[in-house]
């Protein structure tokens, strides 16, 4: 597996620990922490906080993308995120902007964002393109059938594990031939997205069949309904089981993750490094 990804400003070694990608969502709507940083001076210090918790890396995100949520026009997008971007972009470390608009794209790639983080892996017209225009900027593909409103109808897969693994990999290919380098490149298998709870559990099982041509995986499991289905807690109360489900995912092979308590899964890696586990992969 590849132990890198190269960003715009970053090249990242993966080798050595896991890195945490702390959650920044400017909307009003996101189905954990929305309306809490919608507004960019809030944002900006929430960026702050997940810095001095331990974050590796920032993902800003201006579409909610829980089930049946709003789609914003471009427009919209860009006057949420863009002025946490300009901001972000400052504090020293990679700045990821979770988006599917290409022109949202475009935009906060001028703006000196490092990555783009796409629940739909690129598939609108012109995104490909948009990325591929900024030479080394890194990208996110996530797995996802259908758009957030109707995803949990699209849930009907023969095999889960080989239906996420055959999609990526057709991505990256497709990636590659527009110009973006495999070395800019991770994979998110889209847990919760088009995904029922069994769904979601077997792909942590059988993660490491996701390691598509040795590209890296990120896992995003934070404060997700299969966390509170399994053990009864509301999304508030899922600080213990999204750390827990944030070790088994790298130990499982990711070595990203995207999380909401940034703090609290930092210090976890900490004793799980410590522990003797993290040479056991």
């Amino acid at each position: 597996m590849s132990l890198c990804w190269q960003t715009r400003r970053f090249f990242l070694d993966l080798s050595a620990r896991p890195l945490v990608m702390g959650i920044v969502n400017v909307t009003p709507d996101s189905f954990s922490d929305g309306g809490r940083h919608d507004e960019a001076d809030a944002a900006l210090r929430h960026c702050e906080q997940l810095l001095r918790d331990g974050a590796d890396i920032l993902d800003i995100g201006g579409e909610s993308t829980r089930p049946g949520a709003r789609i914003p026009d471009a427009d919209e997008e860009l006057r949420r995120v863009l002025p946490v971007v300009r901001g972000a972009v400052t504090l020293g470390v990679p700045v990821s902007v979770d988006t599917s608009s290409p022109a949202v794209m475009r935009a906060v790639l001028d703006a000196g964002a490092d990555i783009i983080n796409d629940v739909r892996a690129l598939q609108r017209e012109g995104a490909v393109e948009a990325v591929a225009a900024h030479a080394q900027a890194g990208v996110c593909l996530m797995h996802m059938r259908g758009e957030p409103a109707t995803m949990q109808q699209f849930t009907d897969y023969d095999d889960v594990v080989h239906a996420v693994r055959d999609f990526l990999r057709e991505r990256v290919a497709l990636l590659q031939a527009g110009g973006v380098s495999k070395d800019r490149i991770v994979l998110d298998p889209g847990i919760g997205f088009a995904k029922t709870p069994e769904h979601n559990w077997v792909l942590m099982q059988r993660q490491r069949e996701l390691l598509v041509d040795g590209v890296p995986l990120l896992a995003g499991w934070s404060r997700k309904s299969s966390l509170g289905l399994l053990t009864g807690r509301s999304v508030g109360e899922r600080l213990v089981p999204s750390v827990a489900a944030a070790l088994a995912a790298v130990q499982h092979g990711a070595r990203i993750v995207r999380v909401h308590d940034v703090r609290e899964t930092v210090d976890a890696f900490k004793v799980w490094a410590a522990s003797g586990l993290a040479a056991v992969r």
